[in-house]
């Protein structure tokens, strides 16, 4: 009897690396794909056992001989200039995180080759990670902090949250998570995405090109966008100026979709009354960057959507989701449009 064909799926975890991810030594256990987390996950998926040769690799170590054979290849990045030569077998990546910029323009992807992200596995976290930003800005938590770090008793009142407006800018999987738990609360949300398509709980929609009429309507803005041409520096100086005085940032998108530097201009006017920003560029954040000593910024090492506990679990869900699709002949979940850089 001819023995069963495996699926041989390579694994690539990095050890920390400020150019790479992780960037730093705590987020390596974090986001390793190791044996007995494939194991666990693939108890969920009986059907796929005896049917997947994985491989656990770090970095590029064994990286080029893996690849002569491997039809999947599951990462955050990997050498892509003659991909097509170095793996003739491959068939789809899953990159472990939503954004895909580092591997953009992907004029380096062979034409039968498919690439997914880790849409969805973040929702969750980043939910109530925006819901307890929303809330601390609302109750003047980065000035209260900054208070008791100068030994300064003041009291900072605030009011019910309800009625007041949160501007969520891509209601994606994040964004969405966010808005139904900050609707429940009793807040107005305006949702602004690429299409402007209506959602529910979200009381108006609009598209990326009405973003300006909505602006100095909001009293919080959640960025939670991929960078992209479309998307760079889309809150320049510019667009900050149209925002209401006073107004509240949250950012846990990608940095280049903001104007640090004019939001660090507007939070020392008191334009900008205070912003919560968990994502950065370069990351971990130097040292000398006028970010961290800005009034009313709270500076948060990009923690806000990565389950320390669950995140890796989850991929692997998605993975072998993918697998049972890509056996079946049926088109991948969570695919990238290379076009569109998401």
């Amino acid at each position: 009897m001819l023995e069963e064909r495996k699926v041989k799926v390579h694994f690539k975890s990095n050890h920390a690396d400020p150019k790479s991810f992780p960037p730093t030594i705590e987020g390596e256990s974090v986001f390793a794909f190791t044996e007995a987390r494939f194991n666990e996950a693939l108890e969920n998926y009986p059907d796929l056992k005896g049917k997947i040769e994985p491989v656990f690799d770090w970095d590029l170590d064994n990286f080029y001989e893996s690849m002569k054979t491997a039809e999947v290849l599951v990462c955050w990045d990997f050498p892509t200039e003659n991909l097509a030569e170095i793996a003739p077998n491959l068939r789809w990546i899953h990159i472990t995180g939503a954004g895909v910029e580092h591997l953009c323009p992907m004029d380096w992807l062979p034409n039968n080759v498919s690439v997914v992200n880790n849409r969805g596995v973040h929702s969750e976290k980043a939910g109530e990670f925006g819901l307890m930003s929303v809330l601390m800005l609302h109750t003047h938590m980065p000035q209260i902090i900054a208070n008791q770090h100068n030994n300064h008793w003041e009291s900072l009142y605030s009011t019910l949250i309800k009625g007041k407006t949160l501007l969520v800018i891509g209601v994606g999987n994040i964004g969405y998570s966010v808005t139904k738990k900050c609707k429940a609360l009793g807040m107005n949300v305006i949702g602004v995405s690429r299409h402007g398509k209506t959602l529910e709980d979200v009381d108006e929609m609009v598209s990326a090109d009405q973003l300006d009429e909505v602006l100095p309507k909001a009293d919080y803005i959640f960025m939670a966008t991929p960078n992209t041409t479309e998307t760079h520096n889309l809150l320049d100086g510019r667009r900050q100026s149209l925002m209401k005085p006073g107004v509240g940032i949250v950012n846990v998108g990608r940095a280049a979709t903001i104007d640090y530097v004019a939001l660090v201009d507007n939070l020392n006017s008191g334009h900008i009354g205070a912003a919560i920003i968990d994502v950065f560029d370069p990351e971990p954040l130097p040292k000398n960057s006028p970010l961290w000593s800005a009034p009313n910024l709270m500076v948060m090492p990009h923690i806000s959507a990565d389950d320390g506990d669950t995140y890796i679990l989850q991929t692997l869900e998605l993975v072998l989701m993918n697998m049972r699709r890509y056996l079946a002949n049926q088109e991948l979940k969570n695919l990238v449009r290379p076009d569109l850089g998401y």
